[in-house]
């Protein structure tokens, strides 16, 4: 049997961990054993992780498996771009130009600040009473 080929790619944002394989089809993409829309409702998070595909114009060419965990669906979504970004490189390095100018290769660094002891929150502090 012949094995065809997989591109994976590791794509993070926030919270998120996302694992992707493409393997040439027709353009399905399949998150957590569910179609994309099942998984994530928002009609601007799946166009966003589909940036890709469209600046490197490979929209119909790869089915893509997708595992993530952590965070909410925006760091998930972020977290699937950043992946499927990373294997379309493997898949031909000359696509590095036109997504690096798109910012796709970049991993977002934004993170939750941390909660500091004495605060309710990062900096969110108890009202101030002068008596």
């Amino acid at each position: 049997m012949a094995q065809t080929a997989a591109y994976t790619g590791t794509g993070r944002r926030k919270d998120s961990v996302a694992r992707v394989r493409l393997v040439p089809g027709t353009g399905k993409i399949t998150v957590n054993g569910r179609p994309v829309e099942d998984y994530i409702q928002s009609a601007l998070l799946i166009l966003d992780l589909k940036q890709p595909f469209g600046v490197t114009e490979t929209a119909d060419t790869y089915d893509t498996f997708v595992n993530v965990d952590g965070g909410g669906y925006s760091g998930q979504a972020g977290a699937i771009r950043h992946g499927i970004a990373r294997a379309l490189l493997e898949v031909d390095p000359d696509f590095r130009g036109p997504l690096k100018k798109a910012g796709l290769l970049t991993r977002d660094p934004r993170m939750k600040e941390r909660k500091k002891y004495g605060l309710k929150k990062a900096r969110k502090a108890s009202q101030f009473s002068k008596r």
